[in-house]
């Protein structure tokens, strides 16, 4: 009697299912985990938390995600509109942390923020006086703003002004200054603050005198129309920088600026292919913002990293940071740097991946995964992965790679501990040492630890 080749199905462990198929074998590989990796505590209270009144405050939140309209309104100075802001406030990137535990970048801009303002003439003073206790240090997700890398946003500042359409709520943030020695890589030389000072003086006075003539500028609607070509909004925002300047390019001319002053503007928004990526930023602080503050919710609020730690908040638990020691990503590193020189992840630019840009979109911009050794269906991967943590597909925001399906939005803290799937963010590499910049171009994931925290803590207060 002839038997038919046996079909086989390998659960689990991926080498079994490799060495299989290896051997010419007919096999389908079942990718699965135990819940919880097997933890029996986190276990437990995953299923405290499996209860109707939680999915009924996630579908809500989800609800005010899906529904907010962020649009470019205003541009003014920071101690002017961000709540909290004082003449000597500093705000930063990712949770709180104090002076001396700062890493490398921040503190380099933070001293460049400081002679910047006048507050200092060179570094030696700014740093006795960041030392001093004069200082107020705040995250700038705490008051309702976000900054890329280092994040420093200091009181005299220009800052996008970000509005929620359909909740009212606004969010704030800093201008970006380009590639090279930039203060968000934690660069104060005098050129940095000859740029920060001619983006105070010239090119914001600009682009607001511009916006009375152009009206709020719908940030979500050009997110959509740059993913169709190729951005994912958070290390690549090419084609959206470029929409954005060919919305406002015509009411730039518009305003009585002197010429050569146009043409400075014009030239220096066409020439950073990361301009768009601040408002993006506020506008997804604005977004996830709304869905702040539910009772019951587990939907992931905040990924933010300050190059020391790094942090989340969580819908159902306002008010509070869970951190982790940060990572460095793995990066592609310019000529002349190594491992030795990055500085471990920082930023709010997470706030992306957060409302599911970013990483969670890498299938809208496989050129970015390529640069760490991936490819265009690797970077399909990613994006199905992250819509494991998630609880929906956002189809006003397709990707055409993956037949149009929408980005992954709204991740679950209880999908994140059930799968141990963890957020993937894309993301530039610091130099650890302040002045130095950039070293590169990385990816890495959220550290798990943070999770955990959340997830006890959730299941302590509901």
């Amino acid at each position: 009697m002839r038997l038919d080749r046996p079909k086989l199905v390998n659960v689990g462990l991926r080498s079994f299912y490799d060495s299989m198929r290896a051997q010419g074998a007919d096999v389908a590989h079942v990718d699965w985990r135990p819940p919880a990796g097997g933890d029996p505590e986190l276990a437990r209270l995953l299923a405290k938390l499996d209860r109707p009144e939680i999915d009924e405050a996630n579908e809500r939140a989800v609800a005010k995600i899906l529904a907010v309209k962020p649009a470019l309104v205003d541009i003014k100075t920071a101690k002017d509109v961000i709540p909290g802001m004082t003449g000597h406030t500093i705000l930063h990137s990712g949770p709180p942390i104090r002076w001396e535990r700062m890493s490398g970048p921040t503190k380099g801009a933070v001293w460049g923020a400081l002679i910047y303002e006048g507050l200092a003439k060179d570094q030696k003073e700014a740093d006795k006086l960041a030392s001093s206790g004069e200082i107020k240090f705040g995250a700038c997700h705490d008051h309702d703003s976000v900054g890329p890398m280092a994040g420093i946003i200091s009181p005299s500042m220009p800052v996008f002004v970000i509005e929620n359409k359909e909740h009212g709520n606004r969010s704030y943030s800093n201008f970006n200054e380009g590639l090279g020695k930039v203060l968000r890589y934690g660069a104060y030389e005098e050129s940095v603050i000859k740029r920060l000072k001619w983006m105070e003086k010239t090119l914001a006075p600009m682009l607001a005198e511009a916006l009375k003539y152009s009206g709020p500028i719908d940030i979500k609607a050009i997110m959509a129309q740059a993913l169709q070509m190729g951005d994912e909004l958070h290390c690549r925002n090419v084609a959206s920088s470029l929409i954005l300047l060919k919305i406002m390019a015509p009411h730039l001319a518009e305003t009585g600026f002197d010429k050569r002053e146009i043409d400075e503007v014009l030239k220096f928004m066409g020439d950073n292919f990361l301009f768009f990526l601040n408002p993006a930023m506020a506008a997804c602080k604005a977004t996830l913002d709304a869905a702040h503050g539910i009772e019951h919710s587990t939907v992931v609020t905040t990924l933010s990293r300050n190059g020391t730690d790094f942090g989340i908040r969580g819908s159902g638990l306002p008010g509070q940071w869970f951190t982790a020691p940060a990572e460095v990503p793995k990066t592609l590193f310019f000529p002349g740097f190594s491992e030795a020189d990055a500085n471990p992840d920082i930023g709010d630019s997470a706030i992306m991946e957060t409302a599911g840009f970013g990483g969670f979109a890498s299938a809208a911009a496989p050129a970015v995964v390529q640069v760490v050794g991936g490819s265009p269906s690797i970077a399909a991967d990613y994006t199905r992965e992250m819509g494991e943590i998630c609880l929906v597909k956002d189809g006003n925001l397709p990707i055409p790679f993956m037949n149009f399906e929408g980005i992954p939005r709204g991740i679950d803290l209880r999908k994140v501990i059930d799968t141990g799937i963890l957020p993937f963010i894309n993301t530039g590499v610091a130099h650890k040492k302040p002045g130095f910049g950039t070293v590169g171009f990385g990816v890495l994931r959220a550290p798990m630890e943070c999770f955990k925290k959340a997830l006890k803590a959730m299941a302590e207060k509901y």
